[in-house]
Formats: C-alpha cells, structure tokens, sequence
C-alpha cells in the first residue's frame, strides 16, 4: 500500500456540481472520526493512526472548498446569504476540528514530547480505538455487518474503512468487508481482542500503562483529558441545538466553551508547574499543544450553533445531513412505566441493552442536566437527546414507550 505523503502539494480543486447536504454529512463524520484518530494516536503513541489523521486532514480540505463553492453559487440575494451563513458556519467549524485534530496528530508525528503519565489515563479517557488491516483468510472478509453483527455480540463497532484511498465513513449493515481493507474498529477492550485477531490474522496487545509521580503533572493530564470530554459533549450538543432548533442547547454551548477557556487557563499553569519537577521539562511541550487544540474544538462547537444562537434560524440542508449522518441524534420523551423510567445512567451510557449515548436530559423541573461526566437515574417525563447508529436509536425509542 502507498504510504501517505504528508509533505506533498494539495491538489488542485475546480468547481463542480455539488450536493451540499451529501457533504456535509461528510464533513460531521469526517470531524468526529478525526477527534477519535487523533487522541487516539497520542494516547496510544500509535504513528499509524496519526497518519490517519492527516490522510483524513487533506480529505476535508477538499470537502471544505468544495462546500465553500456551492454555498458561494447557491446564493442568489441577500435573503439567501442570511439563510446561508449559518451553514458556512458550520462548514467552517468542521475545517476548524480537522486542523485542531492534525496538530494533535503532530505531537506523535513530530515527536514534540508527550509525558508517559497521558497512558495512565487512557481506560478512563475514551473507550479502545484500534486500526487494522483485514487479512486474506479472516472470517469477516467477504462478509456485511450485518453478517458479522460485531456490535450486538461483542460490543465493537465497526466506524469506518479505509480502501485505497477511498474513505467508508457510514458503514451500515450492508456494507461489505473486504481483505486489505484498514478497518476502524471502537468498542470496549475487552471486546477487541477476539474481534482484532479474527480481523487482522494478529495478537491484540493492549498497550501499556504507567502510573504518574509528579502531582501537577497529575492533575494537568486529568484537566486535558476532562477538556476533551466536553469539548466533544460540546459538539454533540451544537449539533443536537441545529437538529432541534434549539436555542437552550446552543447556550449550553456556549457555557461549556467558557469552562474550556477557563480549564486550559489551569491546565497551562499546573503544566508549568510540573515542568518544575520534570525530569525532561522538553516531554510537556505536546500537553500545552493538546490543550491548545483542544480548546480549538470547543469553539469549533459555539460556531457550529452560532446560527441558532444568533436567530438566524436553521437551514433544512443542515438538519437533513445531521439526520443522515453516521451517528445519528435523536430526542425521545420518557413515557411513565416505560423500560427507561427508572434506568440508571452512568457518564452518559444507560443501564440498558441500547448502545445509545445520553448527551442530555431535560428535566421539567430543573430544566437540561449534562450526564457526560455525571450519573443520572432516567424519570418519566424526561426528555432525552442521545446518539447512536440508528438501529440502536430504533430500540431505544422503543424503550421509553409504555
């Protein structure tokens, strides 16, 4: 297989009929995928997946011209540039994720210096995110998803494939594995063993992990890490506010933007201070470029939802390409003696057979509750905003029926 040129020339781009709403869901799964790849290439010091990373940073350059001509073309008055704006908003804020997401990838890449203590946090930060490549003889090749059903018996997913230079970034359950094809796989590790070594033909060996000594240092990785678990909460609320035209999620937005701003504050200065007592302060340097980028992401998120903040309204477009894109958002209400009512949530995941996420709960009473890094109990009457494929958001509709 080629390997990827990091240094080469962007390609030319010329303009070209283009269906906005096909790439924007482009765009959304390219920048959630990007979010996964890059933290885990640092947490992993996997140079494969950074190299992902920047493989998919060139795609969405492409992506984001080809949505600025569109728009460009699209509008014909000024009615239409007011309706517009909030979309090249968005198209923006996805280029804006990408590059955050290629400088995170350039700490591995670069070897700018990463301390050993980021592994200690890794069962904590984000669930297993490996890359592999399909041998000849593995079961899985020639088969669906659907054939397989990795998800229902082991919990993994498949959440995207490599072929070439083709990206399948909305795998659904016809969607066919082949041999050679680089396959993405999330889900829990221990789940991952079994499927990687039927996938790869290879051992899974888990990597790692080394216990921190320095107590800033600590509490600098613990600060990165929660940085990143809302900046990403704070993208799927931005969505969910376009989904929903909601202007309550789209402040929500904005608040957690402002924690962001004020946790890398502290988190620069507990780095700092650890640099004290470092043996090699030059090892810091990737945790104040992580910090930075992902700060980046979370301002990414406020103009993602800067149309709905501002009243411009939501264009159709912009909700038919959330709807369509590779995890989908849903809004359910919880219905008095239904299978949720009652249902502990634990950091967003609910005691259930559903691999739905809980972004958020609107509470009648106390109005909207975020379970990204907070344990909930599900009560009638609760409306819920959540993510998953959408054969999980089928049955967890299902759930909060009578």
């Amino acid at each position: 297989m080629e390997l990827f040129d990091r240094d080469s020339s962007s390609p030319a781009i010329s303009y070209k009929p283009t269906n906005v709403k096909d790439v924007l869901v482009e765009m959304k799964d390219t920048a959630e995928l990007l979010i996964d790849l890059s933290y885990s290439a640092v947490l992993h010091r996997n140079e494969a997946l950074a190299t992902e990373v920047l493989r998919l940073e060139a795609r969405m350059d492409v992506l984001e011209m080809r949505a600025r001509m569109s728009l460009m073309m699209a509008a014909r008055s000024p009615d239409d540039t007011e309706k517009l704006a909030p979309v090249l908003g968005i198209v923006s804020a996805a280029d804006m994720i990408s590059d955050a997401a290629g400088d995170i990838a350039k700490i591995v890449l670069d070897d700018i210096g990463l301390p050993e203590s980021m592994r200690a946090a890794l069962p904590e930060a984000t669930e297993t995110l490996v890359q592999g490549t399909v041998a000849t003889d593995s079961p899985y090749a020639g088969q669906t998803l659907l054939d397989i059903d990795l998800e229902s018996q082991t919990g993994v997913r498949v959440i995207a494939l490599r072929r070439d230079d083709d990206w399948l970034l909305n795998p659904g359950r016809d969607t066919q594995i082949e041999a050679a094809d680089v396959a993405f796989l999330r889900g829990p590790e221990v789940g991952m063993t079994d499927v990687y070594e039927s996938l790869t033909g290879n051992a899974y060996e888990p990597p790692a992990v080394d216990v921190p000594e320095i107590k800033d240092l600590e509490r600098a990785v613990n600060t990165i890490l929660h940085m990143k678990n809302l900046s990403e909460l704070a993208v799927d609320l931005a969505y969910s506010s376009v989904l929903f035209n909601s202007e309550a999620l789209a402040e929500e937005v904005r608040n957690i933007e402002i924690e962001v701003d004020a946790m890398e504050s502290r988190f620069e200065a507990w780095t700092l201070q650890a640099a004290a007592d470092a043996p090699d302060p030059v090892a810091l340097r990737g945790l104040i470029h992580l910090g930075s980028s992902t700060e980046v992401i979370s301002d990414a998120a406020v103009e993602i939802s800067e149309g709905v903040i501002r009243e411009i309204g939501v264009h159709p477009v912009i909700q038919m390409a959330v709807e369509e894109s590779d995890e989908i958002i849903t809004r359910i209400e919880v219905e008095p003696a239904s299978s949720l009512d009652g249902t502990a949530v634990a950091s967003g995941v609910p005691d259930t057979d559903s691999t739905m996420s809980v972004i958020a709960i609107r509470r009648p009473e106390t109005g909207w509750i975020l379970v990204g890094d907070a344990d909930e109990t599900i009560e009638a009457g609760d409306v819920l905003i959540a993510k998953g494929t959408r054969t999980a958001a089928e049955s967890f509709e299902s759930l909060a029926a009578a």
